[in-house]
């Protein structure tokens, strides 16, 4: 029933998608760039644990927006699954899964940013523990919320290629957005496989090679807010499939 709703009104499902991956992109943002950009002292534990010590409200609030762009994940998942399975039911599906595994992933790597307060927030059971190896364990947890981030982002990659081929093949939406959402999975995968194969070249890449990732899924965003889809195509696949 909601499937056949969406498929007759697709312009309006566009465009509300169009606005979940615009606020998943700016808590994205504000979490990466804002939050842990500000507090994160790179190469120095006890700089960053007194950066996080003193501003403990903004590392809290920057997990729960985290958690919150996981949350209108869900949603986002779905549209993107109903808009895109008139060109390929499987591969729209296999883009669903990867993008859940990444969601997942991401979801249990939250985990890593709450270590820091918990080290620095003096809970019981660490009076063994110097100041210099608490904040030493706390930038630890940072680094590895890092490379967790990388793992699921190598899904995430996988899932836009998936989601490049489908726009590209669609009709009802511009080629070149296809073009620039298999750019985006190949920038996210070369990321996270230099991360974990080459930590050396991916500092040096680093945050360059993220730019065609951005600039993908940005103009996707903004087409499905401001134009959503050419309705003629549509139907047109919508009437052709199986």
């Amino acid at each position: 029933m909601m499937f056949s709703t969406i498929e007759q009104s697709p312009q309006r499902y566009a465009r509300i998608g169009g606005v979940v991956y615009l606020a998943i992109i700016v808590l994205g943002i504000f979490g990466e760039a804002f939050v842990r950009g500000t507090l994160v002292v790179s190469g120095d534990a006890t700089a960053t644990a007194n950066a996080i010590a003193a501003s403990e409200s903004l590392w809290r609030v920057g997990i729960a927006g985290d958690l919150l762009m996981h949350v209108l994940d869900l949603p986002m998942i779905l549209l993107l699954y109903i808009l895109l399975r008139p060109v390929s039911e499987t591969l729209a599906l296999l883009a669903t899964f990867l993008n859940l595994i990444q969601t997942a992933v991401l979801v249990a790597n939250k985990l890593n940013l709450l270590a820091p307060i918990l080290l620095l927030g003096n809970a019981g059971g660490l009076d063994a523990f110097s100041p210099e190896q608490l904040h030493a364990l706390s930038y630890l947890a940072i680094k590895a919320h890092g490379y967790g981030f990388g793992i699921g982002l190598i899904f995430f990659g996988f899932a836009c290629l998936c989601r490049g081929y489908l726009i590209f093949k669609s009709g009802y939406f511009p080629r070149i957005l296809g073009v620039l959402m298999a750019l985006a999975g190949l920038s996210y995968l070369s990321n996270s496989l230099a991360l974990l194969l080459a930590p050396a070249l991916a500092s040096a890449l680093f945050p360059a090679v993220l730019v065609p990732a951005f600039v993908g899924e940005l103009s996707f965003a903004l087409w499905l807010t401001f134009k959503g889809v050419n309705l003629q195509q549509w139907a047109r696949s919508v009437a052709m499939r199986p």
